[in-house]
């Protein structure tokens, strides 16, 4: 990064915190703290209002904005994917907004980078994974409870959950403190505090029916950070397959959430699920057919073999 970079970049990260020590900045640039006290000075003759505090650090003058800057062709086209996206996943109320950022960033583009924007994306298409668009009622939830976690207010709802070794569902109804929303391979995930559980629990959104706000508050602990939130792993069973050849590159493709490992050998792929319960990839194992052979464990083998049978004598 050039100076000319480099300083405009440290006014945009001042713009962005209220105060950043020169320590911080040296360490984010990859410069010494002297160069950083240099560049400083540089800005500051050049008539941008930086305050310092010795023991505190530096700060833009109240009041101070930089003036829009311009975006490079790479730049413009991460950002209108990104709006993409959001239209695609988010609720309707995002969807507008990203509507809405998407127009504006195209008018501010100069004539010649937005031609050239305008090309490289007719170039490239974000297309859905094979799930669903997330559904509407989905959507609906998906907007009261991004507002419930906003406002720091509690919800209660209807949750299914299948049961293991069981063709029934499980409906319960919790009240939850929401921390957080995750979009996992395309499934949209409440991260919240049970008041049922007393713990931390995750709910798709896809299973939550009769959502409902609640008066109720809650406040975050200060401890907790979704962006750094990792979740207990307990899927402590494994189970061993053996793919033939032919399906190795389909297997592979298909990025299965609970695969663990695999390795081609002669006759066959070999692949590990690292899973919570036996079920829980039983009816991607079927979904195989006669391509994969369960090794073990060998309750696992039995439990495809009786399936099998179900399905044959249905037939």
């Amino acid at each position: 990064m050039n100076k000319t970079d480099r300083l405009l970049a440290i006014v945009l990260e001042l713009q962005r915190k209220k105060v950043v020590r020169a320590e911080d900045l040296a360490i984010l640039f990859e410069i010494s703290v002297r160069t950083i006290y240099r560049d400083v000075q540089a800005l500051s003759e050049a008539g941008v209002p930086i305050i310092g505090a010795t023991g505190t650090g530096y700060s833009l003058m109240e009041g101070y904005f930089l003036p829009p800057v311009s975006f490079t062709v790479e730049e413009a086209v991460t950002l209108l994917i990104g709006t993409d996206f959001i239209e695609q996943r988010f609720d309707s109320d995002y969807r507008v907004k990203a509507q809405a950022a998407r127009g504006k960033i195209e008018a501010i583009l100069p004539e010649s980078v937005r031609n050239e924007t305008s090309r490289v994306r007719k170039a490239m298409r974000l297309l859905p994974s094979d799930k669903p668009i997330t559904p509407s009622k989905e959507r609906e939830y998906l907007e009261k409870i991004r507002r419930a976690i906003l406002d720091e207010r509690k919800i209660s709802f209807r949750y299914i959950k299948r049961l293991v070794d069981s063709e029934e569902n499980r409906h319960s109804f919790r009240t939850v403190a929401p921390y957080g929303l995750v979009l996992v391979q395309g499934s949209w995930m409440l991260v919240a505090h049970c008041d049922l559980r007393q713990d931390i629990r995750h709910f798709r959104l896809s299973r939550i029916s009769a959502l409902i706000d609640l008066e109720d508050r809650f406040e975050l602990p200060a401890h907790f950070n979704l962006r750094e939130y990792t979740p207990q792993d307990d899927r402590h069973m494994q189970v061993s397959l053996r793919f033939n050849q032919d399906m190795a590159d389909k297997v592979k493709e298909a990025n299965y959430t609970y695969m663990e490992d695999m390795e081609e050998q002669q006759d066959g792929l070999y692949v590990v699920l690292r899973v919570r319960q036996l079920d829980e990839s039983l009816q991607w194992v079927l979904s195989w057919g006669a391509d994969v052979m369960v090794l073990e464990p060998e309750s696992f083998r039995n439990r495809i073999r009786e399936e099998a049978e179900k399905m044959l004598k249905r037939y």
